[in-house]
């Protein structure tokens, strides 16, 4: 059943009720508080009359019955008086309603021997006659008298007034349903359809639709608990969006990773093998150059060749240190220092290229439990590759401490990086330098460190325009070997 139904059932139809009765109740005591007044004066007149009248009998003289009945239209609206025998039989009278009674009804008071009041009608008048026996001193009987009041005022229009009294009700009682009905729509259907309807958007799946904020307290209040539910709902989503995306990319990760050590283990496996005939190359390169025999020409043919293969021993080095699974000596370092050094280290690139290094860091510095050295390696490749790109002329390094984790970015202002070779940094032997100036191992190795100290590392589009990578470290070795249970991620 609706709301407005019950409201009018249990609200309105009693109250309705309730009015009816009091209005009806109302009315008829008015009715019968004018009847009592009505008959309360005509019986106290007839009295103050009767006495008078009784004594007139008593000494049997007519003019004295006479002015005794006279005396009676000096009351207000007193149109009759009549004096009867024993027998009915009128004496004297004066006025309207000599018919009223008959001879009968006259017997009847004497018999009775009290006074009696009735309405009568006649010609279409309505009169209220009281009827008193006329008793002498000695409390004889001698006659009747009869005195007549014609209904002539408010008496008479007090069937009017019902009818009117209950006229204005309805009105008034239509009146106050009509506001009642009107209030509830505006002030109670209206808010609860528009809070229905969000309610109904929602559902269907619209999660940003909100309730305005209107109409009474209550419906306030409960539009804004809507809201903040909504919003809590929305900051849930989110939530379990954002860890959605980030299992995905955690997963991504953990395949790149697998495939990473694959491939190094594969990289490793193939440099252990042409490491041997290297140097045999390398060897003979030396000997050959010794040789007093020839020239100049085919010396330094002979040294570039000794250098090309220097250039690949250390890639074979740098293939064997990143297939190989170590066990990461650790030490609690400060954050400050490490990345002294490694800017120390970069130093002389900075100045060459007038590139600004900004660093900024939480104070206190944090303090971490990994190797020194391979981190200043990882930082100082990062900001290498930094000051290798073209057009960077500001570099930012910034860390925070989020949990129990170190979150670490490094951003510059130049080219950035292809979306399509986002997902390729990482891999072994993957470069954009020109062929010769670089090895596509660098970021490997610094997976490769990130991922033995139980960390992650991943590139974004920096807001300086350029590159960003972002590093997270576990600030302890407890949520290092939660990460080694779940598998390695990068």
């Amino acid at each position: 059943m609706r709301l407005r139904n019950i409201i009018i059932l249990t609200v309105i139809v009693p109250l309705f009720l309730i009015l009816v009765v009091f209005s009806l109740v109302a009315i008829k005591s008015l009715e019968d508080n004018v009847r009592s007044k009505l008959q309360t004066e005509v019986q106290i007149i007839t009295h103050a009359i009767g006495t008078s009248l009784g004594y007139a009998m008593e000494r049997d003289t007519p003019v004295a019955l006479q002015e005794s009945l006279h005396s009676a239209f000096s009351f207000h609206r007193i149109y009759g008086a009549y004096v009867f025998d024993t027998e009915g039989e009128e004496i004297y009278g004066l006025g309207l309603g000599r018919a009223l009674f008959d001879a009968e009804d006259i017997r009847a008071v004497v018999d009775a021997g009290e006074l009696s009041g009735h309405y009568r009608q006649h010609d279409g008048w309505t009169y209220y006659s009281a009827l008193l026996p006329l008793t002498t001193p000695d409390g004889e009987i001698r006659g009747v008298l009869q005195v007549n009041r014609l209904n002539t005022g408010i008496e008479n229009y007090t069937g009017f007034i019902s009818l009117l009294a209950v006229l204005v009700f309805v009105i008034g009682a239509g009146g106050i349903v009509f506001s009642i009905w009107w209030g509830f729509r505006r002030h109670i259907e209206q808010p609860l359809n528009r809070l229905l309807a969000v309610m109904a958007r929602v559902e269907e799946g619209d999660r940003s639709q909100r309730a305005v904020i209107g109409g009474p307290q209550e419906y306030r209040r409960l539009a804004g608990a809507l809201n903040g539910m909504l919003d809590a709902m929305a900051e849930k989503d989110a939530d379990i969006e954002a860890r959605r995306l980030k299992e995905i990319e955690l997963e991504k990760r953990l395949r790149k990773s697998r495939k990473l050590a694959e491939l190094g283990v594969l990289a490793a496996g193939v440099a252990h093998e042409i490491g041997a005939p290297l140097t045999v190359i390398n060897g003979q390169a030396q000997r050959l150059a010794r040789h007093e025999a020839i020239g100049d020409d085919e010396r330094a043919r002979l040294d570039r060749i000794r250098g090309e293969v220097d250039r690949i021993v250390e890639i074979v080095r740098q293939l064997m240190e990143l297939g190989r699974r170590h066990n990461v000596e650790k030490e609690r370092l400060p954050l400050d220092a490490l990345i002294e050094s490694a800017r120390e280290l970069v130093e002389e690139d900075l100045e060459r290229r007038a590139i600004r290094l900004e660093v900024d860091l939480p104070e206190p510095t944090p303090q971490l439990l990994v190797n020194g050295q391979q981190l200043i390696q990882v930082l100082t490749n990062l900001l290498r590759n930094a000051t290798q790109a073209d057009e960077v002329h500001r570099v930012c390094l910034r860390a925070r401490v989020e949990g129990d984790e170190l979150r670490l970015w490094l951003e510059d202002d130049g080219p950035g990086i292809l979306d399509t070779d986002k997902s390729k940094v990482f891999d072994p032997f993957f470069t954009t330098k020109p062929v010769g100036q670089g090895s596509g191992l660098g970021l490997s190795m610094v997976h490769r460190i990130i991922n033995d100290h139980g960390g992650t590392i991943g590139v974004f589009d920096s807001e300086l325009g350029g590159a960003g990578f972002e590093i997270g470290l576990p600030l302890d070795d407890t949520m290092h070997s939660d990460i080694t249970e779940r598998g390695s991620v990068t």
